[in-house]
């Protein structure tokens, strides 16, 4: 019993340290909105804050993928890739065959991305290379793929049908397809982790892998799922990528696999896996779309840009860490 009533008080702990850190980062947040709108007045219109959500919808969905990974100790660094090569496909496909439908279109790149995934899968669960050796391998052999197919062309926006365009630039009762499908996939992907078993499974594995074998949870099982599921989100992502900026490029997304993982870690999911929320990596994407857009309107310089936006998720990140060690040693006590 006494280990029991151990286990339970840690569950609480570590909940308490998720909501106060989630709410920090909200605090963070308001602060920098605050800063911001004081050297421009636009920031603070409907019409901006609109344009952050688009820019940073993409980015939201493929956290999402990226947190499961992490949450089982592992990293994805071909998301970005995937993203490249899958809407560079559905791209050249839509061009070609202009009647394709644009819920099909967005099927197709799914599927790809879910066969990129499961390879990930694949060759971390069975063939036990560590995942950031076989992330990085896949990322560069995608992203080849990608030119492949290319053949050096883009498929610019005279190409693609107007109702593949639609997909990402449509809206849906004055609600933009991007941001209603960001909270269709945040809701139904906070409910897999939340109130399904293998939601907790994927929990159990980051945290304590020994522990999660001993009670009978398939560790290989969970990690090609995690995969699977991340190539998946990311290979839809690459079809909203494209038909949002109606270019289809082989460059496309390059290093956005370090902005996924930088939105986890700020969101608070713990880069060695266990711990993380939905809403927090939702938090950490809003954060890192309003440094950018924060950076534009006050016009910094280009050469700068890069280097305080490092620092600005430096100290978000650092803040947060110690923070988090003040919290746990206070309720601990």
């Amino acid at each position: 019993m006494e280990k029991q009533d151990i286990r339970i008080q840690r569950r609480g702990i570590l909940s308490k340290v998720i909501a106060i850190r989630e709410l920090a980062l909200i605090a963070f947040i308001v602060i920098l909105i605050t800063i911001v709108s004081f050297r421009s007045p636009y920031f603070l219109t409907l019409s901006n804050f609109n344009d952050i959500m688009l820019d940073t919808a993409i980015l939201m969905v493929i956290a999402i993928g990226q947190m499961m990974v992490i949450l089982t100790a592992g990293i994805d660094l071909s998301v970005a890739s995937t993203l490249a090569f899958s809407g560079m496909a559905v791209a050249l496909t839509v061009s070609q065959y202009k009647s394709v439908h644009p819920l099909v279109a967005l099927l197709m790149g799914i599927g790809i991305g879910f066969a990129l995934g499961s390879f990930n899968g694949l060759l971390v669960s069975k063939v036990g290379i560590p995942p950031i050796i076989a992330t990085i391998a896949t990322m560069t052999v995608y992203r080849g793929f990608t030119f492949v197919i290319a053949k050096g062309a883009w498929v610019d926006a005279h190409e693609m049908p107007e109702s593949f365009k639609q997909i990402a630039r449509g809206s849906i009762l004055k609600i933009p397809n991007l941001i209603m499908m960001v909270l269709v996939v945040s809701l139904l992907f906070y409910y897999f982790l939340k109130h399904t078993r293998t939601g907790r499974e994927i929990y159990a594995v980051g945290g304590n892998p020994n522990a999660a074998r001993f009670v009978g949870i398939g560790l290989d099982k969970i990690r090609f799922l995690v995969y699977m599921l991340s190539g998946l989100l990311s290979g839809g992502a690459g079809v909203l990528w494209v038909s949002r900026y109606a270019s289809a490029q082989s460059n496309s997304a390059v290093g956005f696999e370090l902005l996924t993982v930088a939105a986890c870690v700020i969101g608070g999911v713990f880069i060695f896996g266990g711990s993380g929320t939905i809403q927090g990596v939702l938090l950490g994407s809003l954060l890192l779309g309003i440094i950018v857009n924060a950076l534009s309107l006050i016009r910094v310089n280009p050469f700068w840009k890069l280097a305080i936006q490092g620092l600005i998720i430096l100290f978000a990140v650092v803040t947060d860490a110690i923070m988090s060690k003040r919290i746990v040693s206070r309720l601990e006590v």
